[in-house]
């Protein structure tokens, strides 16, 4: 058995045709329906920079405004928070995302919960996680990287009612939100860590699998229950002397074990990394709507 694997490159192309038709359509019958997104960005990691340079990009592709406010690493806490309560206070800007990691003097959790909840596209903010957490709760915004997860399992056709889904990883960014997701759907699910004992034997009893724990190659396919769904979401960089950076971009997933044992795998790159930014643009168009629901409401 070869896996299929899932195309997060295509769907992800998909859904931001959709999002630029439908913020063409809403302008038709409202001009000031004009989606807005404001990141925020202190330091200047090249990794945080990468990310958003991809995130302002994909963002004007589908003509969502998108604008960078960087700050110096040495910003306080406190200046910061002035800045956020600023930014949440323009109706112009209708959501806002908080480039990760902080600087280490500074509290990504004060950082992230000050985001108006409206505007918390990210997903990350105290009401959104907490609704996401609920049986039947109702955030206002579901994390990026989580959704992006089950869009792709639901863009392939995966049924995941009555399935046994097993999540490595308890990250709040990842880990933990996949894993309330997959409950919601109904799966049954077992989310394993570093302190995990017989790890394989959860594996061999998985319908699915999600990996978001950022170690290179580490599942094996002989891990696996052949015909497994297993979604990867581990972004490293390994030594590739062929390469011209000199290193590689692979999965938390051993692909070339795992592709002979799975029936539909998603690949990295081309999985959900595509799928992130697209469902931060899709959170942004929908917190755009969300708000001139409101201003209709209220008026």
């Amino acid at each position: 058995m070869t896996a299929t694997k899932i195309d997060g490159a295509a769907i992800a192309k998909k859904i931001r045709e959709g999002l630029k038709a439908r913020i063409k359509q809403q302008q038709e019958t409202n001009p000031r329906f004009k989606p807005s997104l404001t990141i925020i960005q202190v330091g200047g990691r090249p990794d945080s920079s990468t990310y958003v340079r991809m995130k302002l990009k994909a963002a004007e592709e589908v003509n969502i405004i998108c604008t960078i406010v960087r700050y110096p690493e040495s910003i306080t806490e406190l200046e910061l928070l002035e800045q956020i309560t600023n930014i949440n206070n323009d109706p112009s800007i209708h959501g806002v995302l908080v480039q990760l990691p902080m600087p280490e003097h500074i509290s990504e959790h004060a950082i992230t919960s000050a985001v108006a909840d409206e505007k918390d596209v990210d997903g990350f903010g105290v009401a959104n996680i907490g609704e996401l957490a609920k049986r039947r709760g109702r955030p206002l915004f579901v994390p990026c990287t989580p959704k992006g997860v089950m869009a792709l399992l639901r863009e392939s056709g995966v049924e995941l009612s009555g399935k046994n889904a097993v999540v490595i990883g308890r990250s709040d960014t990842v880990g933990s939100p996949v894993s309330y997701l997959l409950r919601n759907a109904d799966a049954t699910v077992t989310v394993c860590h570093r302190k995990t004992e017989g790890l394989e034997d959860f594996l061999k009893r998985a319908d699915v699998v999600v990996v978001a724990i950022g170690r290179p190659n580490f599942v094996k396919g002989e891990w696996l229950k052949p015909g497994a769904v297993v979604i990867d979401v581990g972004t490293n960089y390994i030594p590739d002397e062929t390469k011209k950076s000199g290193h590689r971009l692979v999965g938390d997933v051993d692909f070339n074990s795992a592709v002979e044992v799975a029936s539909k795998i998603s690949p990295v790159p081309g999985g959900v990394g595509p799928m992130t930014v697209a469902m931060l643009l899709q959170n942004v168009v929908d917190a755009t709507t969300n708000y001139f629901e409101r201003e209709k409401a209220s008026g």
